[in-house]
């Protein structure tokens, strides 16, 4: 059964290829979604997948790529939006 996670990464998770990183798990794993950075420092990650797919997707976010160093990841349910695949999302100029 498919759900989504809205999931926030806090810490030294930017100009670390958090999001690049993510979205090569993301697509390995299948999980659905996007990623962006947002304005105060943290990753924010809408993600959908099974429940067993998103327990890996959700490790892999708690180490993140070589040079982050994650903090806390936050994350709550959501309602399913139906992605097609995984962005990352660029900072709108």
């Amino acid at each position: 059964m498919t759900k989504h996670l809205d999931i926030t990464v806090k810490g030294k998770v930017q100009g670390v290829f958090y999001r690049k990183a993510t979205k090569a798990v993301a697509d390995q794993l299948g999980v659905r979604g996007f990623v962006k950075n947002e304005p105060n420092g943290d990753v924010f990650i809408a993600a959908e997948a099974d429940d067993t797919m998103l327990e890996m997707f959700m490790e892999w976010c708690n180490e993140g790529p070589q040079d982050a160093e994650v903090t806390s990841v936050e994350s709550h349910e959501g309602e399913l939006k139906n992605y097609r695949n995984f962005e990352v999302v660029k900072r709108a100029l």
